[in-house]
């Protein structure tokens, strides 16, 4: 038996490989999304799971809100995780109407009264999903916060652009694996009960009689307590169908086993590049390795662009952005800035391969966060996804042009200077400097 001396055999099990036989919708911003969601939602028979960064007292968080609440009545579990930083506290009004109707509510790592500069307190849930009876899943950048109102900014003209995936079918019920076992690590320190689905929540009514579809008594949902050792990547089927519909993934990448995922994903898709590489992308400050790639596709021959903010949503990330043109610029690279609304997207299109999702493409994103992907690979979905953004670039974009970049004031510039120093610095926070 020959050696394996970097275990590469255990590793490349344990990465995520496409999976057949999935259907993916792409959903392009609240308008489109919310409404799926709630539809699943209210189709719901034994479960419904939500994940998100934020969770606003806004139309979008009522109608989110009126829905699990309408699920949990009718005696579907329900169970919300959201995250101790991107929504602080659940507003009153929303966490007491949840409450009332029985759904369960955790918080991912709930912070004090200061924002710390400890490594495991930067570490965030990110992630934005959904999954109902484990067969219908939503994966992608969308918060329950509407289109077109921002937390800092107020109301806004036009909505924001952010993606989501309607999914069903294998990779669905790898999303549902997923957030169980998630769920059991935040809930199982403050009640192992109530992880193992046996603990009534505070404000659930007694039932004297189980919901139709729902075993009797407080037996958990029919899939089982969420376990630990519920499989990622290829969940069991029904083996009396053939394969059919479109190859997809889910990519996590969290501080223990996916460290790296879905960096090393869009890497190997940029290395395998032979046409277009098309990336939307809400803040962008990624490492060599990956601006090496984007060069290195430009340079041979790959048509490479990036969508990014120009309308500034937070300015210090902005501008150490902005400092990373110059060297892509030179490198063939089209960069053109999204002016119409806020641009939340973290999407790409390379060639046939496409994903949507949290993930953005910073050190917050790729070392700290826990972030959900679906990686799709069909040509299909990624033409559509491609088009999506081709009208979003003309309808909302303006290229930045080298030589105008180049004239930019020097106080612009000092400013990206400075802000690649915080930035840089964040890193070596996070202790990934020599690896970024």
């Amino acid at each position: 038996m020959t050696a394996d001396p970097g275990g590469t055999r255990l590793i490349d099990r344990l990465r995520p490989r496409p999976l057949d036989g999935n259907e993916v919708r792409l959903l392009q911003s609240g308008a489109e999304f919310f409404p799926a969601l709630v539809a699943a939602i209210d189709a719901a028979v034994t479960e419904v799971r939500l994940e998100t960064y934020i969770f606003a007292d806004d139309p979008a968080g009522q109608r989110i809100a009126a829905a699990l609440a309408r699920a949990a009545e009718r005696g579907v579990a329900v169970r919300l995780l959201i995250d101790g930083y991107g929504t602080r506290e659940l507003p009153q009004a929303i966490a007491q109407q949840l409450e009332r109707a029985g759904v369960q509510i955790e918080v991912y790592a709930p912070m004090g009264r200061w924002l710390t500069l400890d490594r495991e307190r930067l570490r965030r849930l990110h992630r934005k999903q959904a999954a109902v009876d484990g067969r219908i899943a939503f994966v992608g950048g969308i918060n329950v916060l509407d289109d077109l109102q921002d937390p800092n900014h107020g109301a806004l003209e036009h909505p924001r652009l952010d993606y989501a995936v309607r999914l069903a079918g294998p990779v669905a019920a790898s999303v549902h694996a997923a957030m169980g076992r998630l769920w059991a690590q935040v809930s199982v320190g403050r009640s192992p009960l109530r992880a193992l689905g046996l603990e009534r929540p505070r404000s659930e009514p007694a039932r004297s009689e189980p919901p139709r579809g729902e075993p009797a008594g407080d037996a958990p949902p029919r899939d089982g307590p969420p376990r630990d050792d519920l499989p990622t990547e290829e969940p069991p089927t029904d083996r009396r169908r053939a394969p059919a519909g479109v190859r997809a993934m889910l990519v996590l990448r969290d501080n223990l086993a996916n460290r790296r995922a879905i960096e090393r994903a869009y890497l190997k898709a940029l290395g395998g590049a032979r046409r277009e590489v098309l990336i939307a992308n809400a803040y962008f400050f990624p490492g060599r390795r990956f601006r090496r790639a984007l060069a290195e596709a430009a340079r041979r021959g790959v048509r490479v662009r990036l969508l990014l903010q120009g309308r500034a949503e937070y300015m210090l990330p902005h501008l150490a952005t902005q400092a990373l043109y110059d060297p892509l610029l030179r490198a063939g690279v089209e960069i053109v800035e999204y002016h119409r609304s806020f641009l939340h997207a973290k999407v790409a299109v390379i060639d046939d391969w496409a994903t949507v999702g949290s993930s953005n493409i910073d050190p917050f994103s790729l070392l700290l966060a826990r972030e959900a992907n679906v990686v799709v690979v069909d040509p299909a979905f990624a033409a559509t996804l491609r088009e999506r953004l081709l009208a979003s670039m003309a309808e909302g974009g303006r290229a930045v042009l080298p030589e105008e970049h180049a004239r930019r004031p020097w106080t612009r510039q000092l400013a990206g200077r400075f802000a690649t120093l915080m930035l840089r610095l964040g890193v070596m926070v996070s202790g990934h400097r020599q690896r970024y």
